[in-house]
């Protein structure tokens, strides 16, 4: 429900809310749980009940049983695509079987795509986000192949994560590392605009930031003179630096203002569950489980979760902190606009110089305007 939101929350859950229409309540929580750290989401039991609502706040995106009452999953989807405000609101139709005969006919009624229960984490994320972001996703085809390569590889690895840490499972680097290699590649060819330009506007914010992450501290990487495998750590370590805010609440993780005191306390847990997860990981390397435990630190001992200072923080944690804050400050959020990198570095220089290595600051500044940003 959204009843409860103001006019302001409203209108920065439009860009991020996944309506989810279904009879079953214990499913309509397994989805909420799902996808509540990408997602704002909404449940109604009551297709009458959602198409009120969402007239007031149309979602990005609608998952829709074929039982949802009193309407059906069918009729549900023809009212939709009959009214001008849902008419290119990406539908994903479900069903208790996969059968042909009920595929078919959501697509002919107008759903985007179609998922038969029971379904993995990863299959809703994929047909989620493929939808949402369908229009961002299509430009990519126009990309050279390695960027194109690096977008598409670096996405479908992030997202087959989330099942690997619901089943306790480790992270295999190599699958991780080998998803990079294309990024590591475009990054040193110097051919990563297209790739930052490519997850501006695309909705999956945690991965967009963790690319984003990903790519600068490669340039960082090849900026100070690192090689193979080395970059290929860095890269990964970029990718999976905030992997533990897969478990912290959308509440919390996108909220439209400032965190309190006990908000903030749940979402400094990020780190100790990335670690947690690493732990389970026998073959991540030390620096990508380094940049995990100590990009939120900061050189006058004021970050989080140790307190560490001075000559306790790791270079290439160091590095990575100064990219982290360029990427939050920059960054477009569904609450925010991105702000721009002269900005951002003037704060990051005056602000936060204490906090921050200033040698490191200057090389990060310099790297920026030779590549353009």
């Amino acid at each position: 429900m959204l009843t409860n939101l103001s006019p302001d929350e409203r209108a920065a859950s439009r860009k991020v809310l996944v309506a989810v229409i279904d009879a079953s309540e214990s499913h309509r929580r397994q989805v909420e749980h799902a996808l509540t750290s990408f997602y704002r989401v909404a449940t109604y039991s009551n297709s009458n009940e959602a198409l009120a609502d969402l007239r007031e706040t149309p979602p990005c995106a609608v998952l829709v049983d074929k039982s949802a009452p009193p309407l059906g999953g069918y009729d549900f989807v023809r009212v939709l695509r009959r009214e001008k405000l849902f008419s290119n609101v990406p539908v994903v139709f479900t069903n208790n079987a996969d059968e042909a005969s009920v595929h078919a006919a959501a697509i002919e009624c107008g759903a985007n795509a179609f998922l038969a229960k029971p379904y993995r984490r990863s299959s809703l994320f994929r047909a989620i986000s493929q939808q949402v972001n369908k229009t961002v996703e299509r430009q990519w085809d126009a990309l050279p192949t390695l960027q194109r390569q690096a977008l598409v590889g670096t996405m479908d690895v992030f997202n087959s994560i989330s099942d690997v840490i619901e089943k306790g499972e480790p992270i295999a680097y190599t699958e991780v590392a080998n998803a990079c290699a294309p990024l590591v590649e475009a990054v040193g060819m110097r051919e990563f605009k297209g790739i930052l330009d490519g997850v501006r506007d695309h909705d999956n914010y945690s991965y967009a930031h963790s690319l984003g992450t990903a790519t600068l501290l490669l340039l960082f990487g090849y900026t100070i003179g690192l090689k193979e495998p080395d970059l290929s750590r860095l890269g990964t370590a970029g990718l999976l630096h905030d992997i533990g805010k897969m478990s912290i609440p959308h509440e919390v993780l996108n909220k439209p203002g400032r965190l309190t005191p006990e908000e903030f306390e749940v979402m400094k847990r990020h780190v100790p569950l990335s670690l947690q997860y690493f732990a389970k990981c026998p073959d991540m390397p030390k620096n990508v489980i380094t940049i995990a435990a100590q990009h939120h630190e900061r050189l006058d001992g004021t970050g989080y979760p140790a307190g560490l200072k001075g000559n306790e923080l790791n270079e290439l944690a160091r590095m990575a902190m100064i990219v982290d804050i360029f990427g939050a400050l920059t960054d477009r959020r569904v609450y925010k606009p991105a702000m721009d990198a002269e900005h951002a570095l003037a704060i990051m220089n005056t602000e936060m110089a204490p906090a921050l290595d200033r040698q490191l600051m200057a090389m990060f500044r310099e790297m920026l305007l030779d590549s353009g940003r």
